[in-house]
């Protein structure tokens, strides 16, 4: 039995896909953010941020998006969320924090949303 081919480009408007290519775009990145699971990496990167971003070899992109704390950047680039938690922990920013971003709308605002959809 033949089976139809699947497409595995996803568009949805105003939305990155984590998918292969954006695996393989972020590997550096989310290698890096990965590391901030221990708390001398965290503090090695409050430390010396340019220095940190060299090791892990980040392209230009990615380091703008770092320098900026734009978190929405950080997933065009290749950021995998649950990587980048590690990341936006470093700025005492949660899930929801950034939930709020991704959806346009405050922390707050967010929380509530999630809370009327139970």
């Amino acid at each position: 039995m033949d089976r139809p081919a699947f497409d595995y480009h996803i568009d949805i408007p105003g939305t990155t896909i984590f998918d292969g290519r954006q695996a393989m775009k972020g590997y550096a990145l989310n290698k890096m953010c990965y590391s901030f699971n221990n708390k001398a990496n965290r503090d090695a990167f409050v430390a010396d941020e340019e220095g940190y971003m060299a090791q892990y070899g980040l392209n230009d992109q990615q380091k703008a998006a770092i320098r900026a704390r734009d978190v929405l950047g950080l997933i065009e680039a290749g950021g995998n969320i649950y990587y980048l938690a590690k990341f936006a922990g470093i700025f005492k920013l949660g899930v929801q924090d950034v939930g709020g971003l991704q959806t346009g709308m405050s922390a707050d605002e967010f929380r509530a949303f999630l809370k009327s959809q139970a």
